[in-house]
């Protein structure tokens, strides 16, 4: 249940809750409200559920708007963006780490690409290029070999974002 609802964050309706290196599961709602036994019209309660980190839960949210105004019927559009900045306060106030093991976002047209930095320490800066393709490579230092780089392997960065490497 808990990868089903890390699912919905990463791949459904709650993307815009995802937040990189942690494991958030959530579930988007949409009720049409009720009034003497019949349904309202255009009156709604928008909500979204989320659990941080899914698979070792520290904190659950659950957010409700009632009868948003001006926007899409649609809790994914309404309520997952305002989860997402709560959700980032409370791993910062809970302290919770990041974790290697999230699902995958599905990107959306607007997301930016990102790419994992690879290690190109010890390297020759020509087998460096190569392997840095997606970035813009910033050099420090004169030399044929790579002694350090930044950011460090594994990162996670924005499609012709910046990698320095120190060369000797």
């Amino acid at each position: 249940m808990r990868r089903a609802l890390e699912s919905v964050v990463a791949k459904g309706g709650g993307k815009a809750a995802f937040i990189e290196g942690y494991r958030i599961g959530g579930k988007t709602g949409t009720a049409q409200k009720v009034e003497d036994g019949h349904y309202l019209v255009g009156n709604y309660i928008m909500s979204f559920m989320a659990v941080v980190p899914s698979n070792d839960p520290k904190a659950v949210l659950y957010l409700a708007i009632d009868n948003p105004k001006h926007t899409a019927l649609l809790s994914s559009y309404t309520t997952t963006p305002i989860a997402r900045r709560i959700l980032l306060d409370i791993i910062d106030a809970l302290d919770i780490p990041k974790q290697k093991d999230e699902l995958e976002k599905d990107l959306e047209w607007t997301d930016k690409i990102t790419y994992k930095v690879p290690n190109v320490v010890g390297l020759s800066v020509e087998e460096a290029k190569k392997k840095l393709s997606n970035f813009t490579i910033k050099y420090t230092g004169t030399g044929s070999t790579v002694k350090s780089q930044s950011p460090e392997a594994g990162v996670k960065l924005e499609e012709n974002g910046t990698v320095r490497l120190l060369v000797e």
